[in-house]
Order: structure tokens, then C-alpha cells, then sequence
């Protein structure tokens, strides 16, 4: 990686930076959350919302066609598939439920969810279930926390229409088997959600050899897009069996009184109205890291988190909390505990030190940290931008807190 050129194409490194003090710029370790965009996102979304105030939405969005369709190529060559499989959106979550809401569901259906799951993903399949009459159970974990394919094997029949996956949990780094559990249930006939929320721009996520047959994602997170984007992947022929809960004039086409035609392939998961400066600014993201190489990025990441794991675990008082363990790989996520003082308490001294970490909540993965007996972990996560004297300076303010 060029270090250099990655800290001068992210100006949010400098903020808050005093010229006589060096040492006194931005340490950002919330990648998790909503990364820093590379100057070239922000340009992007801001020369559009300009050109709009110019001419209008109307015609600034027709002079960009071409660089729209080139969001879904771009998204398609990271993940290994066709554009046509790629539905934008305006968040993972709304990516995930356009699809989940649209598996057909019935009395007696089982829904499988891992321990890890998401509120967002759990609160709607429990929503769903309470309203069709099917049932939410949870896939075990192993002793080291990694969903436990064999546990699944034993549980997955006939009445299992949907296996939920997490890919990498928002309260830490484990990455799970994703591949060996699609394997086994759609073996078995069930539909395979991956939530990638916390794996895209950060993990490979070829999904022909991930074997999902539905895929959701945020733009903001590691892919260092702007907030209110993200995309669902559909398998290529599983969209043309499926109709969405709700539909438009761009997912569908009115051809008389009373019928209608729905796009052919993954569109027919999209609305018309969109932000279109932010779709671009996807689309810039996506080719930024396109253009750096993945696999550099990605190793840039795993090695920045394993020296945060090595060095937090080394300190008095402090507590790693990541799952996984030697029988798992894990992910850019740290989450830690610090004996004594409240997560809130570490991030907001962290934050006057112009350091950014953020706090994952019990309530953001309920059935995981009930089980750990957590209330909340702090969560620092270092994108490939972090250089290792930043690093060693939070470890450092993490220390003397």
C-alpha cells in the first residue's frame, strides 16, 4: 500500500490538527461505524448536488446514465457477479428487508438467525413470524463463538425457508464459516440471506464461492461510501421468482388497467426516487478501492487489527472481547473492555484526545452479549489509512486512561 497516498486522499486525517503538533491529528478507528470517504467520494457527491442546483435533478442525473450504470458494474466486479444482480439502495438494512419480506412465509415455516444476528435483522423475522405464524431459532455457536455448522446440519428440514447468516457481527471481529453454512442449507432447500454489512470493503466476498443466494450491504462502512447507500446481490434467476412487497414505476411496468410487468432481474428490488450524488459517490468509493487492489486493502486491515488485538490485550485492565479465537479468522473490528470505566466513558475521553472509537450495544446484538454478560464493548476499528504510530497512540491514551 502507499501510505502516502492514502493519507492524502483522506482529509479527515487532519481535522482537529494543531501545526505545531504533529502527533496531534485524527486517529480514526470507526470504520465500523461510517468511515472517512477518500477525497474523491466527497468531490463526487459534491459536484453533483451542485450540478443539480445548476439545471436541475432531472438533467443533471441524465448527464450521468453512463456513471450510474457504472455503480452496479463496479459492485458486480467486487463481488464476482453480473450488474444485473445488483438492486442499489438507500441501506443495508432497507437491502435486507426488501429481500427478506418477499421469502414466502407460512404457518409452520422456520426461520434460522445466528447468535450474532443484527437487531434490525432479528426485530423484522420476529416481526414476520408473529404475523404468518412461523417460528425464529437460533443456530448455536461453537465453543469459540463461530456459528457452528454442524449444529446447523441437525436443525435444517423441509420447513426451513431462510437461513439469516452475519458474515462479521457488529460487536467484533469473528468471521464466520458463511460458505460451509450456505452449502448445507441450501442443500436442504432453505434461501441463504447474508448480512455483509460488516464484511464489504473489508473481506473478499466472492459470492459464487460464498454459495449465498441474497447478499446485503452498506456503502458507508468499510467500502468508505457516503451514509443513506447500500445494495442487495440477488443470485442470478432467483429474482425472477421472487416479487417484492412493495413496487414502483421503476421495479415494475404498468401495461393496462389492471396488470402490470416487473423488471426482469434485481431492478425489480429498486425504487425510482434516489439520491443520486450519493449513488455516485457509492460508485466512486467502489472504484477507489477497485483501483487501490482489494487484496492489498484487505491485508492492510487484518494486519492493523491483529497489532490493536496484540497491544490492547497486552494492557493492565484491559479485556479483548473479539470471538473466534485460534479456530477462527477474525475481522478489522476490536472490541475491548477497560476495567473501571464505562464504554460511553472511554469513547469521550478517547474523543478529547481526537481519537474516534465507538460504543456496539447489548441491544445491537442481544443475544450474543446476554450470553457474555456484556452491556456494551468499545469498538475500534482501523481501516487501511491508520498508520501504526496512530495506532500505538491510542493503545497508548487507552492505557493511561
Amino acid at each position: 500500500m502507499d501510505d502516502a497516498r492514502l493519507r492524502a486522499d483522506t482529509p479527515g486525517l487532519g481535522s482537529g490538527l494543531d501545526p505545531s503538533d504533529p502527533a496531534s491529528g485524527h486517529v480514526f478507528l470507526d470504520s465500523a461505524g461510517s468511515s472517512l470517504p477518500p477525497g474523491v467520494v466527497t468531490e463526487t457527491v459534491i459536484a453533483h448536488l451542485r450540478r443539480e442546483a445548476e439545471v436541475g435533478g432531472y438533467r443533471a442525473a441524465n448527464e450521468r446514465i453512463d456513471d450510474l450504470a457504472g455503480v452496479k458494474r463496479s459492485l458486480a466486479e467486487l463481488l464476482g457477479t453480473v450488474p444485473e444482480s445488483i438492486a442499489l439502495s438507500d441501506s443495508a438494512t432497507r437491502a435486507w428487508a426488501d429481500f427478506f419480506y418477499s421469502v414466502p412465509l407460512g404457518p409452520g415455516d422456520r426461520v434460522l438467525i445466528s447468535g450474532v444476528d443484527y437487531a434490525a435483522n432479528a426485530i423484522a423475522t420476529l416481526q414476520r413470524a408473529q404475523a404468518v405464524g412461523a417460528h425464529v431459532e437460533r443456530i448455536p455457536s461453537d465453543g469459540s463463538g463461530l456459528l457452528d455448522p454442524a449444529a446447523l446440519e441437525r436443525m435444517l428440514d423441509e420447513r426451513v425457508k431462510l437461513v439469516s447468516l452475519v458474515h462479521v457481527p457488529s460487536n467484533g471481529g469473528v468471521v464466520n464459516p458463511v460458505a460451509e453454512a450456505a452449502r448445507l442449507a441450501r442443500a436442504s432447500g432453505a434461501l441463504v440471506l447474508l448480512d455483509a454489512c460488516q464484511s464489504a470493503g473489508q473481506l473478499p466476498l466472492d459470492v459464487t464461492e460464498l454459495g449465498v443466494d441474497a447478499l446485503s450491504a452498506t456503502g458507508r462502512k468499510w467500502l468508505r461510501g457516503p451514509r443513506g447507500t447500500g445494495f442487495l446481490y440477488i443470485r442470478p434467476g432467483l429474482a425472477e421468482t421472487m416479487e417484492p412487497q412493495r413496487l414502483d414505476l421503476h421495479s415494475a411496468t404498468w401495461t393496462g388497467p389492471e396488470s402490470y410487468e416487473l423488471a426482469p432481474d434485481a431492478r425489480r428490488f429498486e425504487f425510482w426516487e434516489h439520491d443520486v450524488a450519493a449513488r455516485l459517490g457509492l460508485g466512486a468509493a467502489v472504484r477507489y478501492l477497485l483501483d487501490l487492489g482489494p487484496e492489498a486493502v484487505y491485508a492492510a486491515i487484518a494486519d492493523r487489527s491483529a497489532h490493536l488485538r496484540t497491544a490492547l490485550g497486552a494492557l493492565p485492565g484491559v479485556t479483548v472481547r473479539d470471538l473466534g479465537g485460534e479456530r477462527g479468522a477474525r475481522g478489522g473490528t476490536v472490541s475491548f473492555t477497560k476495567d473501571g470505566i464505562a464504554p460511553d466513558a472511554v469513547r469521550d475521553r478517547l474523543a478529547e484526545r481526537n481519537i474516534t472509537v465507538t460504543v456496539s450495544r447489548a441491544g445491537s446484538t442481544l443475544l450474543d452479549m446476554t450470553e457474555r454478560g456484556l452491556d456494551a464493548v468499545v469498538r475500534a476499528s482501523p481501516h487501511c489509512f491508520v498508520s501504526y504510530a496512530e495506532l500505538d497512540r491510542f493503545v497508548a491514551a487507552v492505557a493511561a486512561l
